[in-house]
């Protein structure tokens, strides 16, 4: 088995919000790894997911992002041993962008897809969305005159923001954080039209460039996702035109 390899460590380590990478792509470890440390995060990277399994389970990071393909063991079967054991949230950072990838990753308990080649800002803004989501899931106290996250409840929709949860008349859907963002920008206002640019500006960081044809993409898996579970399913509706609404009738 192959040992750990730790990148940026400092006697401060211990208050840094510490994210592994595994990947056997070692030019993707030092770009991703670089680019956390400078955003204040501390980094630990392996090879394959062999090497990373005991390392993950014995002394668990804040957040992991894994490849698919890897050697010795690859992501899924990583994280679906992980998940015996682990609630830790992954991120899957790879190459093999085919929706039943996607899918049978989000089932397996992966928190979100993003394929390569990917955007380093988008990837942050999703490292940083999911962490939040993680403490979310954690018992905290209330600070006066806050309010708890509240679950988004529309007809058979039912969506709770902290955990990043889907329900769809009682059954669950897994949807990745892009889409649960544009899903929630348009639940939250039943029956008014979202432009694709309203959309965007939901889903993704200011600085992070997408076109219409990426949302529509998203728009079209996610309806996938909830005919999967009911084939009959009409709630996200398109203007022609115009964007999209959401019906809870």
């Amino acid at each position: 088995m192959e040992s750990e390899a730790v990148q940026g460590a400092t006697p401060n380590d211990d208050d840094r919000t510490v994210i592994a990478l595994v990947d056997d792509d070692r030019n993707i470890l030092t770009t991703v790894s670089i680019a956390l440390q400078a955003e204040g995060f501390a980094t630990r990277v392996y090879s394959d997911g062999e090497a990373a399994l005991s390392a993950l389970l014995g002394n668990p990071p804040d957040l992991a992002i894994f490849d698919i393909k890897m050697p010795k063991m690859d992501g899924m079967e990583l994280l679906r041993r992980l998940r015996e054991h682990s609630p830790l949230p992954v991120i899957f950072l790879t190459s093999k962008d085919e929706e039943q990838d996607e899918e049978a990753g989000l089932q397996m308990g992966a928190d979100d897809y993003i394929a390569k080649p990917f955007s380093l800002r988008l990837l942050l803004a999703r490292i940083r969305t999911i962490l939040r989501r993680s403490d979310a899931r954690r018992p905290m106290p209330i600070e006066p005159g806050e309010k708890p996250a509240e679950v988004i409840e529309r007809g058979r929709l039912v969506m709770d923001p902290a955990r990043h949860h889907v329900v769809w008349d009682g059954k669950p859907v897994s949807l990745t954080v892009t889409e649960f963002l544009l899903l929630e920008a348009l639940a939250l206002h039943p029956g008014v039209i979202k432009s694709r640019n309203q959309l965007m500006d939901a889903a993704y960081p200011d600085d992070v460039f997408v076109d219409d044809r990426t949302v529509d993409s998203h728009v079209k898996r996610m309806r996938r996702k909830f005919r999967s579970v009911d084939g009959e399913f009409s709630a996200i509706e398109t203007l022609y035109g115009a964007g999209y609404s959401f019906s809870d009738g």
